[in-house]
């Protein structure tokens, strides 16, 4: 196949990239536009589409100052998705301005090295910024790997498997072709397996990302705004539910330290899926972590409130409950509560303090 010929598949493929991510960016703003996770994940798509442009070999050496937005967004389109991944993955999380830094950071460093720097320099700052596009990579891995067994929601098990396995593989393997020089010595070759990558991800990104049931929640406000009837639970699942309760209750098995998903299933003689399906779509929890800490932050509560434990240390209620060090208790205790457990402790009674925060969960002894 002559240049010509690869050059014009190149782009072919990249024009349906490009058609694709602007897609799924604008359904994801028009659905779940309130949502932080589906901006990041609306920001992604249109970056990665930017980055196809950009990165064509038919536009090296012919892409001046009016190529600079372009360039800005393809720079930092690593940030992204390190930030799409932590915001999709982990409920909790919340943007920062750190996280702006960051990104404005790699922003500068891409745009400098593409249009500034002189040959010599632009060698080392291209080779800074495959580095950070190795780094942004690992931690995205990293935030998908690290809480992958407690996430009870399935549709989020698995976008892990593909958005950021597949995602952060080509960014590897386009980094690595970077430093190989790769791009230098068959730029268009490069540039039309590069484009396939593209479309691969592209395509499973579309499939992930809007191929989620009306009945699943992905992004959980935007379950707020339809609300949608809770799924009805069978005589089976109900009689689950009333041995689960006594296990939380009654034996308060959340005390133990490390308590996995799998050792309660075990516990409860049920396979792990299904108990993960009975917390997540019959109690509303979406991760379990949060639902053993909501028990143990409930007996912290009480312990904290109760007038005969008052010589009693907070690390001692902590270990107690079953958090492994006061770090952690206090951490979850204020983003259950609002406030700390010493405050907790020395509010009065009546205050109302530490009621007005809390996780969005049904009752654990009701089956809607």
């Amino acid at each position: 196949m002559n240049e010509l010929s690869l050059g014009a598949v190149d782009l072919l493929i990249r024009g349906g990239v490009c058609l694709v991510l602007l897609l799924v960016a604008s359904l994801l703003l028009r659905d779940h536009g309130r949502v932080a996770a589906a901006r990041l994940g609306a920001f992604f798509a249109a970056g990665t589409a930017t980055y196809a442009i950009a990165s064509a070999a038919s536009f090296h050496g012919h892409m001046g100052w009016w190529g600079l937005p372009l360039l800005m967004i393809a720079a930092g389109n690593n940030v992204v998705f390190w930030l799409f991944a932590c915001a999709l993955f982990d409920d909790g999380f919340r943007l920062r301005r750190r996280h702006g830094a960051v990104w404005l950071g790699v922003v500068v460093l891409g745009s400098t090295c593409a249009l500034v720097l002189d040959p010599e320099q632009k060698r080392i700052a291209a080779a800074a910024l495959t580095l950070t596009a190795f780094g942004f990579a690992a931690l995205a891995v990293w935030q998908t790997v690290a809480d992958w067994r407690a996430d009870l929601v399935e549709p989020r098990r698995r976008l892990r498997v593909f958005i950021v396995a597949a995602s952060a593989s080509y960014i590897g393997l386009n980094a690595a072709a970077n430093l190989l020089g790769s791009y230098d010595a068959a730029p268009l070759l490069t540039s039309v397996i590069a484009a396939g990558g593209l479309a691969v991800i592209a395509g499973g990104v579309a499939w992930s990302l809007l191929g989620v049931g009306p009945g699943e929640a992905l992004f959980p406000a935007a379950q707020a705004q339809i609300p949608v009837p809770p799924p009805a639970i069978d005589g089976g699942d109900q009689r689950l539910i009333v041995a689960l309760e006594r296990a939380m209750a009654v034996d308060r098995i959340y005390r133990q330290e490390a308590l996995t998903i799998g050792d309660l299933a075990e516990r409860l003689g049920i396979p792990e899926y299904r108990l993960r399906r009975l917390i997540n779509q019959g109690l509303g929890h979406r991760n379990f972590n949060s639902f053993l800490n909501g028990h143990r932050i409930a007996e912290a509560k009480a312990a904290l409130a109760d007038p005969a434990q008052a010589a009693v240390p907070i690390l001692t209620i902590a270990l107690d409950a079953g958090f492994g060090s006061l770090g952690p208790f206090n951490r979850a205790f204020k983003a259950e509560t609002g406030v700390t457990p010493t405050e907790y402790r020395r509010a009065p009674a009546d205050s109302g303090i530490g009621e007005a925060v809390s996780v969005s969960a049904r009752p654990l002894s009701k089956s809607a």
